[in-house]
């Protein structure tokens, strides 16, 4: 049994092992329908229990499909119907009775400490499906459709992030440093990332670089990535953070600055970041990235749950 939290708990070696597995499972599936069930059936009798805190549409629908076409089933809780929000019961408590009922447990939360505090009490592995300083399955994912669409390493790729410093950020510094790869960041000079992540960075033997100027961070770039810039429950005054971000939107002009075959991912859903001539462009790859969630899921899946080995 092995927790997926944060990309920084997981080995790269264990990282590059879900990739290895996605890609054989999705070059398996060519001829499958959504709701059929991969060969074996690895995971038939499992019961995958997911709880989300926060708005889902992606990880919801693809934590549902990957579990189904492993040959499990998939439990979908609602915070707001459980007595660990209506009733005052204890995470621990609330975590013995998941553990007894289910062979996974995936939560999309509002409390980084909540994940911590489920893993505490859980004898199920717990998937971080979304946290306020980390979005560990969808960047893994996006290094999969990097790998997928580019055909090399993310290693020997130039990676571009333009936008505010949230947790899908956080997720891609992670990954960076996991991966090796160069990684620009763009973005306004009051919205860099917070005193822990520099330290982070500082830390670690890294390729990133943060610029105040998005020319110069999409200069040479064979990806570039955005995010929402108001996200969810993002409690600013948001007139002003859309002024701030002006002249970081990301258009045909600041394409230019790119590699000519430079792809656009967005892990969605989009805003006022991105304008529709890039978003619907044939090196916008926001389609086939949101789509293979499922795959890297499943992955992950098995990782958590001790068949992958």
């Amino acid at each position: 049994m092995k927790h997926f939290i944060n990309l920084k708990d997981i080995t790269t070696q264990d990282l590059r092992k879900i990739l290895k597995d996605a890609k054989k499972r999705k070059n398996a599936r060519k001829k499958l329908n959504n709701l059929e069930v991969d060969k074996g059936a690895p995971l038939r009798g499992k019961l995958l229990i997911q709880m989300f805190e926060k708005s889902s549409l992606r990880t919801r629908l693809s934590f549902y499909l990957a579990i189904k076409q492993l040959g499990g089933s998939t439990l979908t809780l609602r915070p707001d119907e459980l007595h660990l929000t209506k009733g005052g019961e204890s995470i621990e408590d609330t975590a013995k009775i998941l553990s007894n009922f289910g062979n996974a447990f995936m939560l999309r939360t509002d409390d980084d400490r909540k994940l911590e505090e489920f893993k505490k009490y859980l004898s199920i592995p717990i998937i971080n499906g979304l946290s306020p300083s980390s979005h560990p399955t969808q960047i893994l994912s996006d290094v999969f459709t990097v790998e997928e669409i580019k055909k090399k390493p993310i290693s020997k790729l130039n990676i571009s992030w333009i936008g505010d410093s949230n947790n899908v950020l956080g997720s891609l510094i992670v990954a960076s440093i996991k991966f090796s790869f160069n990684l620009k960041i763009g973005c306004p000079r009051n919205y860099q990332p917070n005193k822990g992540i520099m330290n982070y960075i500082k830390k670690n033997r890294n390729k990133i670089s943060i610029y105040n100027n998005p020319k110069k961070a999409v200069e040479e770039a064979d990806v570039i990535f955005s995010d929402k810039v108001i996200s969810m429950n993002d409690k600013v005054n948001k007139n002003k953070k859309l002024k701030n971000f002006k002249n970081f939107k990301i258009n045909k002009k600041l394409m230019n600055f790119a590699k000519k075959n430079c792809i656009f991912l967005h892990c969605l859903p989009r805003g006022e970041e991105v304008d529709e001539q890039v978003f619907s462009s044939k090196n916008s790859k926001v389609w086939q990235q949101a789509k293979n969630r499922v795959h890297v899921q499943k992955s992950i899946l098995l990782y958590c749950i001790g068949i992958l080995r």
